[in-house]
């Protein structure tokens, strides 16, 4: 079966290029070829079968094998710089330095190359990648959206866009799909039509640029806003052609006039005039068009300037916003379909779970360390209505306390010392429209708790050192691995702050109550590690279900691994089980341990009784090997035995010691921790001495 006639494939490395070459091509042949765009950062792998399958660079091929299915035929597209935003480079001054940044030497050079053949010859383009050394320190710089790889000490950053796809390889898509006869001209047509449209577009924008006055190119360089400028004596000085629209009234009318003349609503003049205050924002209808309205002084004489920015405007470059955070890492990374299981009360977890995605109310979660608190928390944001918005996840087990606060609540310039110059957003406004995930909140200080309630009470914060509140629109999931109503009974937790977290709840099983799924865990962990062919025994998986696993999946893990790197003939077999001394034993909490005490001390006397002369002296060689720091064995305490003139074999020593673990006096353990007094048998040892 041959490919698709009419249809074709598009894979790119990021989501940004996705959507800007899946525009491109739709618009010049997207009405006769259908076409389907994949990113390999964003989207999960989907195999496609009989496709023309069109490449944004060679270097992403690797991963693109994963997409390619049968009777594909792959083509790697040719790239030109971004031509639609070439005017924006000619705002820079012939002659000045300016770095071209990329993620490799290739793209950059093809970029500069690409450059040339446009003619774009009035810069000096100096190439800029990962790991190349500065040779000088240049101001400007222009990225084709690789925004995070531009040196902090760039001042001005151009952003052109992912490069476009050349009329080559439109050809060749053309020729590969059979239409090339039938559908060059109209493609032609439109690709030329879309270089005219520039032209004229850069043609206007220099002969407009030669108009205005250094003054109003102050002012208006680079904002694609509505612009006033008002002198000292309230006349207007700069009206942009945005302004114009907005107002309906021509600029040759407003220049030089008084604002009350061009201004007539009474509520925007007053918060236009208002000299009070030096810097405000308001929110204001205009024309049956809403704007959001920023007013401020740019010198000592009182000039104004306002700002008025378009609200849908405004919306879109908070979706860009939230794009931008996904492209650096802040979103869900997993969904339910990555947990791996299929016990019953797991599948009860992940439904309840799915029920609660659907609501905007807080989630807190409550499960051991290692039963897998984010990958719910990852899915139930990827689940949720806010999917598209960003997903940040904080740990505070893992934060230092002088931290927390600056990391969640961000802080304003000057706040304290070593504070990033124009101050910095915190997690909590990063993830405006998304989801944030707090992990580990029983490990939060109680001042932190309190900043923390107010967020969540009143949705908004105030960052450290300023003086402006700041709404925000976000969901929060919690998790913790502690008993926050234990903390709560010790003022370690605000109860106000637990009621607020736990709107709703989820718990999360344990994997020693649902050994059933080992097996298919660890089939999952082996197809993920690069010895997919290792084979298990039988044995290993009956062997493995015998432990209680209080690490839970992560300890499950970390004992597969170990099993992988010793194991050999491709085979995992019994002796390849770490000994006991690896796995994490039970942990109990103080309040049992001293329960356990108080119940054992009570029974001293008892104890103390029956406690006869062989078992004390068994108790007393245990006491001194340890304090001498050797590892207590059997063989030991039986050499120990005949030297005293007691003499007991290894098991006559290993039935003494069983009777003395049952009387809560010892603990056995396997390998280099050996046998050791328990807390309340040091106590009793103490006493019978004594005596």
């Amino acid at each position: 079966m041959g490919i698709k006639a009419r249809e074709l494939t598009l894979l790119a490395g990021s989501e940004e290029t996705r959507r800007t070459l899946d525009n491109q091509l739709n618009e010049i042949i997207g009405d006769f070829i259908r076409i389907r765009s994949y990113s390999v950062d964003a989207h999960k792998v989907t195999k496609v079968h009989n496709q023309l399958i069109i490449l944004s660079s060679h270097l992403i091929e690797e991963e693109a094998k994963e997409y390619i299915g049968d009777n594909c035929t792959v083509l790697v597209a040719r790239r030109i710089v971004n031509f639609l935003n070439i005017d924006k480079i000619y705002s820079v001054a012939r002659g000045e330095k300016v770095l071209y940044v990329n993620d490799f030497p290739e793209t950059v050079q093809e970029a500069i190359s690409s450059f040339e053949i446009l003619g774009i010859n009035h810069l000096q383009l100096i190439p800029y990648f990962p790991g190349k050394k500065d040779e000088e320190q240049i101001k400007i710089a222009i990225t084709p959206g690789e925004l995070d790889l531009v040196p902090s000490y760039v001042q001005e950053v151009i952003n052109i866009g992912p490069r476009l796809i050349d009329i080559t390889t439109i050809i060749t898509i053309l020729n590969r799909l059979g239409l090339l006869e039938e559908k060059q001209d109209q493609v032609s047509s439109k690709y030329i039509s879309t270089i005219t449209r520039l032209s004229k577009r850069l043609g206007d924008a220099n002969q407009e640029a030669n108009k205005i006055s250094d003054h109003l190119k102050k002012v208006v360089n680079g904002v694609n806003d509505g612009i006033l400028a008002i002198n000292q004596l309230g006349r207007i000085t700069v009206f942009n052609e945005i302004m114009e629209r907005f107002l309906r009234i021509p600029m040759k009318k407003a220049a030089d006039r008084h604002v009350r003349d061009v201004i007539t609503e009474r509520n925007l003049y007053d918060f236009i005039m208002n000299k009070r205050e030096e810097e405000a924002d308001g929110y204001f209808t205009i024309n049956a068009m809403s704007f959001m309205v920023h007013r401020f002084m740019i010198d000592p004489q009182g000039t104004i300037v306002v700002t008025f920015k378009d609200a849908s405007e405004t919306i879109e470059m908070e979706k860009q916003l939230k794009r931008e955070l996904v492209k650096k890492g802040f979103y869900g990374k997993y969904h339910f379909e990555d947990i791996v299981g299929s016990h019953p009360e797991l599948l009860r977890t992940k439904e309840i779970a799915r029920k609660l995605a659907k609501t905007e109310l807080t989630i807190l979660i409550q499960g051991e360390s290692g039963t897998g608190k984010e990958l719910f928390a990852s899915s139930i944001h990827n689940a949720s209505p806010r999917s598209n918005g960003p997903f940040l996840a904080v740990n505070f087990s893992a934060l230092p306390e002088d931290l927390v606060e600056s990391e969640l609540f961000g802080y304003e310039e000057g706040a304290f010392s070593g504070a990033k110059k124009g101050g910095r957003k915190g997690l909590f406004e990063q993830a405006n429209g998304g989801t944030i995930f707090l992990d580990e909140i029983g490990d939060i200080s109680l001042k932190v708790q309190a900043r923390l309630l107010r967020v969540l009470q009143e949705k908004e914060l105030l960052r450290i050192g300023g003086n402006k509140i700041i709404p925000v629109d976000v969901r929060v999931v919690a998790a913790t691995n502690k008993d926050l109503l234990s903390l709560m009974e010790e003022g370690k937790f605000r109860e106000d702050l637990y009621h607020r977290l736990k709107v709703l709840f989820l718990q999360l099983p344990a994997l020693r109550k649902r050994k059933e799924d080992i097996a298919h865990l660890i089939q999952h962990f082996i197809q993920q590690s690069d010895q997919s062919s290792i084979k298990l025994e039988f044995e290993v998986l009956e062997k493995l279900k015998e432990y209680d696993w209080y690490g839970n999946i992560r300890e499950l893990k970390n004992t597969l691994d170990y099993m992988l790197a010793v194991c050999e003939e491709n085979t995992i077999k019994v002796e390849d089980i770490p000994n006991e001394g690896f796995f994490q034993q039970a942990r109990r909490n103080l309040k049992e341990v001293a329960t356990t005490l108080e119940v054992k001390a009570a029974e001293l006397p008892h104890i103390q009784k029956d406690l006869n002369e062989e078992l004390s002296n068994i108790v007393e060689i245990i006491y001194q090997l340890q304090s001498s720091g050797e590892t207590v064995s059997r063989m030991k305490i039986s050499e120990a035995t005949r030297r005293g003139g007691r003499f007991l074999t290894e098991q006559q020593v290993r039935s003494r010691l069983e009777t003395l673990e049952k009387m809560g006096l010892i603990e056995k353990k396997r390998g280099r921790q050996g046998t050791k007094l328990t807390v309340f048998g040091e106590k009793t040892f103490h006493m019978k001495k004594r005596q």
